[in-house]
């Protein structure tokens, strides 16, 4: 394996990482907020709460560690995805901000606020779809370069079927992830009013995320008909995935197995997610930028790959910790500490 794909690989992973972490904590977010909307707010927001004290500080971590190696490996990067992302990525650091107040006024708070609950789920849904813009534009034909002049044609982007396949996948796959965590977690706490709620939380939002993912390879039939194709390469992943997904939807609506089930929600987007990356090789932005003409120099290299492994070795034991201590820590769960 080369460095590049050794670089790229250790990226993604970490990507994955922030995917699954990040979806939890947005669609809780949304949750939390539409409970309270319909009524069942005291039904499911305290299994919420006990999930989201201990982990929204920590949220973000991964997706830091993907943009600074990002940028370590592949210096080129930012000359064609600085100035094209820089309305998005500040929308989406903006979101974040309003994200954190949140949690400063709801922790640390004396009331609850109804719009600091309304700032919080809309944040949950318009994060993903912001950050989704990364996503679509290194599918090619967004960007315009001019000589050394580069620019994004928001004409072309918020006309796209792709791109707004992209937005609808990010955001209901959001849901879906959160809804079958929330799930299993409400019923390891032993909350029967909870899990009721969230099971058919999880099970509705099964089917937008399917047909998402359909949606998402037509539009990339589309778009981009050489990615379409090496993705069919990759056909066996994808297969994979939905095996995965009908799996954990049986489970879920057969009231069996709970975690497994989350299993199986974690391996239908491993699959998936690792099957769009490497199908997307070795372009970062098509068809201007690849993984070889951009990459860094070998010493600076093996530096960041040994960083980013006693990273990696720091941060699992650290998350093993938290979720030890708190999250499957059985009286913190049933909150009886």
């Amino acid at each position: 394996m080369s460095y590049e794909v050794l670089g790229i690989t250790v990226l993604w992973t970490f990507l994955y990482g922030y995917l699954i972490v990040a979806s939890i904590d947005f669609g809780a977010g949304f949750f939390n907020y539409y409970a309270s909307a319909t009524g069942k707010g005291h039904v499911v927001q305290k299994v919420i709460n006990r999930y989201l004290s201990p982990v929204w500080e920590v949220t973000n971590v991964f997706l830091i560690f993907f943009y600074v190696g990002l940028i370590g490996f592949f210096p080129n990067v930012s000359y064609y995805y600085g100035t094209a992302l820089l309305v998005p990525g500040s929308i989406a650091v903006i979101l974040i901000a309003i994200r954190g107040s949140y949690y400063a006024f709801h922790h640390y708070g004396h009331k609850e606020r109804h719009r600091y609950q309304l700032l919080y789920g809309a944040t949950g849904l318009l994060i993903p779809a912001s950050l989704s813009t990364v996503l679509t534009i290194s599918e090619g034909g967004y960007i315009e370069i001019n000589g050394s002049e580069l620019s994004l044609n928001y004409g072309t982007l918020f006309t796209s079927s792709y791109s707004w396949a992209v937005v609808f996948l990010a955001i209901v796959s959001v849901l879906y992830i959160s809804a079958c965590f929330l799930t299993f977690y409400a019923h390891k706490a032993g909350d029967n009013g909870a899990y009721t709620v969230l099971r058919k939380y999880a099970l509705f939002w099964s089917g937008p995320t399917i047909l998402a993912s359909f949606l998402v390879f037509w539009a990339m039939y589309v778009h981009n008909r050489v990615h379409f194709e090496k993705m069919l390469d990759a056909g066996w992943l994808f297969g994979l995935s939905i095996l995965f997904f009908l799996g954990a939807v049986y489970l879920i609506w057969k009231k069996k197995r709970p975690g497994i089930s989350f299993i199986l929600v974690m391996l239908q987007f491993a699959a998936a997610f690792y099957g769009y990356g490497s199908a997307h090789l070795p372009y970062l932005l098509y068809p201007h930028l690849t993984i070889y003409d951009s990459f860094t120099n070998e010493t600076m290299a093996l530096t960041l790959i040994g960083s980013f492994i006693a990273g990696f070795c720091l941060l699992v034991p650290s998350l093993y910790l938290l979720m030890k201590l708190f999250l499957f820590n059985n009286e913190y769960v049933q909150g009886k500490k």
